[in-house]
């Protein structure tokens, strides 16, 4: 699940690390002398950590390659996020974020509701994530749905652009941000397209699906390099100005603070959220499936609160379409690239 970048290009975000549970806390902006940045990411000293984050990229491979099998032009989007969760958790999986399920111009960020009859067409992003204990594989790609696939050559540039950024960070895992952007620009403007430079990869840490750094899309003059972590890696390729804007609501939510609401309704979200999801990303949906239909009222008190943040769908400036194509890593104490959610 992809995060957008609001302006600057050092690479490092002010993150607002808040749990549901306990004290807010907040991991400040971190800057370094040397060439490399910290990120509240995989602990070295995890062994069990980092295999939560391989069991989950595990899943996500499979439930990748089930949608990819199960999508097909016309079908419900509601129908296609059931599935995919429902595969999830007979994997032994739990989302990470509600699956993201974006055609065309909206480059990402779109979950159906419960009343939503949003066919599948055009150009499909599929992007979903797993979590084991909070350890997260987030990854994507774009599916082609028209009937003479006229994106296939986009859909192959965004592709082609996380291949090479992969294979730069397995042969030289001390690639500066810069090189990793570079590279996947490179890649999309070769094949004559344009990448989308506001938004990036992300650090990953736990129950966080945006942690630590920003990795871009684009040369944007870091020299910072990955610490060992977990990260996302994710190319946009458009054949548009390659710049997102802030749309309507995605459907999409999270927990940002912590206060009491007054409304039973709010508070039953806080609670089944705080049990299940944490500081994860949540659906509407879900809530209605849970809830019914006092879910929206709910969900409309925590964000006026300040309690709830809702995402925004992000569409491209020129109404262009957008592909999509991403991968989770862990790079290890030792320097080592895993590429969770590929297989090797």
């Amino acid at each position: 699940m992809t995060e957008k970048s609001y302006g600057g290009n050092n690479g490092v975000r002010e993150h607002l690390g808040k749990t549901i549970k306990g004290k807010l806390s907040k991991t400040n902006k971190i800057r370094s002398k040397s060439n490399s940045v910290t990120t509240p990411t995989v602990s070295s000293d995890s062994n069990s950590e980092t295999d939560d984050y391989i069991k989950a990229g595990k899943i996500a491979i499979k439930v990748r390659d089930y949608a990819k099998e199960i999508i097909k032009k016309d079908m419900l989007l509601l129908d296609i996020a059931k599935k995919i969760e429902d595969k999830i958790y007979e994997l032994g999986g739990v989302p990470a974020f509600p699956v993201n399920l974006s055609i065309d111009d909206v480059a990402a960020h779109y979950h159906p509701t419960l009343e939503d009859q949003t066919k599948a067409t055009g150009l499909l992003k599929v992007d979903l994530g797993i979590h084991i204990n909070g350890c997260i594989a987030d990854t994507a790609f774009s599916m082609d749905l028209t009937e003479d696939k006229r994106y296939s050559g986009l859909i192959k540039a965004s592709e082609e652009a996380l291949t090479n950024a992969l294979e730069l960070l397995l042969s030289k895992p001390n690639s500066a941000l810069n090189n990793i952007g570079e590279e996947i620009q490179k890649t999309i403007e070769k094949k004559g397209f344009s990448p989308i430079i506001n938004l990036s990869g992300h650090g990953l840490s736990d129950y966080k699906i945006h942690s630590g750094i920003t990795i871009p899309n684009y040369a944007n003059g870091n020299l910072h390099t990955l610490e060992p972590g977990a990260y996302a890696i994710e190319p946009f390729a458009t054949t548009g100005e390659g710049k997102v804007f802030d749309g309507p609501s995605s459907n999409i939510y999270a927990i940002v603070n912590v206060k009491t609401p007054r409304g039973p309704t709010a508070r039953k979200i806080l609670e089944l959220v705080g049990e299940k999801y944490k500081t994860l990303p949540f659906s509407l949906r879900e809530m209605q499936e849970k809830l019914g239909n006092m879910a929206r009222l709910g969900l409309r008190e925590l964000e006026q609160l300040g309690i709830a943040h809702n995402f925004p769908q992000l569409i491209e400036k020129s109404h262009k379409p957008v592909s999509q194509a991403e991968h989770t890593i862990i790079k290890t104490k030792d320097g080592k690239i895993i590429i969770t959610t590929r297989w090797n």
